[in-house]
C-alpha cells in the first residue's frame, strides 16, 4: 500500500443522512448502523466529491496508507452494483419495449432505462456510453400527454427538479457523467415556469465543467401541454464559465 489522499469520516458528526453515498460516484461509502462508512478504499479516488454533500462537515481528506484506487473495480461496481452497496432501486437496468397487456395501459411504455432519477443513476451505468440523453423536469410528464412517444424512444432518460432538489449535487453528478461517458447528444425538456430554468442552467454548467462540447437541445413545455420552443443552445458565454 502507498500513502495517498483518501476520505476520513467523523462518525460523531455524521447523522446518517446518506447524501455522501449519493455524491460518491465510485460507490466507496455506505450507511451502516446509521452512520456513513468508507467500505472500500480501492473505490475512493480521494478527490472528495462527497465533502460538499455533507451538511454536518463530517468528511475530510487525509493522507495515509491505503489501497490503491482501482478504476476497473469502480467501473465493474457501476455495472454490477452489489445490493449491500446501493439501494436495489438504483441498480441500472436496460429495459425492453413492451406491448400492452390486459393489465397495462393501452399505450406501451417507451422507457428504456432504470433508474431515471438523476441522483440514482450510476455515473458509469452501462447504457450511458453512446447514449442520446434526455433530461426531463419532473413536472413535464403531467403536462405533456405524449411524452413517451415524443421524447423517450432511443433515449436514456434522466429526471430531476430544480426547485426542490440539490442543484449542486446535480451539477457534480452530471459533470462526471458527461466526462466519463461518450454521450452522443443531450436534450433538456423543461416547463415554462421560471423555476424550471434552474435545470437548464445546471446542465449547462455541468457541460462546461466536463469540458465536453455536446450538442444541447432545449425544449420548453407549456403547462397545458404545448411545445412552446425548441432550439439548439449555444455554448455558455465565457463570463459564465
Amino acid at each position: 500500500m502507498a500513502v495517498r489522499r483518501i476520505i476520513k469520516i467523523d462518525e460523531e458528526k455524521c447523522d446518517g443522512c446518506g447524501r455522501c453515498v449519493i455524491a460518491c460516484a465510485e460507490g466507496a461509502i455506505q450507511i451502516i448502523d446509521g452512520k456513513a462508512r468508507l467500505v472500500s478504499e480501492s473505490h475512493c479516488d480521494g478527490l472528495g466529491t462527497c465533502i460538499g454533500a455533507c451538511p454536518q462537515d463530517a468528511i475530510t481528506i487525509e493522507e495515509r496508507e491505503a489501497e490503491e484506487f482501482d478504476a476497473d473495480a469502480v467501473k465493474h461496481h457501476a455495472q454490477n452494483p452489489p445490493a449491500s452497496f446501493v439501494c436495489p432501486s438504483s441498480k441500472p437496468v436496460k429495459l425492453a419495449a413492451t406491448e400492452p397487456s390486459k393489465n397495462a395501459c393501452a399505450v406501451p411504455s417507451r422507457l428504456e432505462n432504470w433508474p431515471v432519477q438523476i441522483r440514482l443513476i450510476p455515473v458509469e451505468a452501462p447504457y450511458l456510453n453512446g447514449a442520446k440523453v434526455v433530461i426531463i423536469a419532473d413536472c413535464v410528464p403531467f403536462a405533456l400527454p405524449d411524452l413517451h412517444q415524443r421524447f423517450l424512444p432511443g433515449r436514456v432518460v434522466m429526471v430531476g427538479c430544480s426547485k426542490f432538489d440539490d442543484l449542486e449535487l446535480y451539477r457534480r453528478k452530471l459533470a462526471q457523467i458527461f466526462m466519463r461517458n461518450q454521450i452522443e447528444s443531450l436534450e433538456v425538456v423543461y416547463m415554462e415556469v421560471p423555476c424550471c430554468l434552474g435545470l437548464v442552467r445546471v446542465v449547462q454548467f455541468a457541460l462546461k465543467e466536463s469540458g465536453r462540447n455536446l450538442p444541447l437541445t432545449l425544449t420548453k413545455v407549456g403547462i397545458q401541454g404545448a411545445i412552446l420552443d425548441s432550439f439548439e443552445a449555444k455554448p455558455m458565454p465565457e463570463k459564465e464559465k
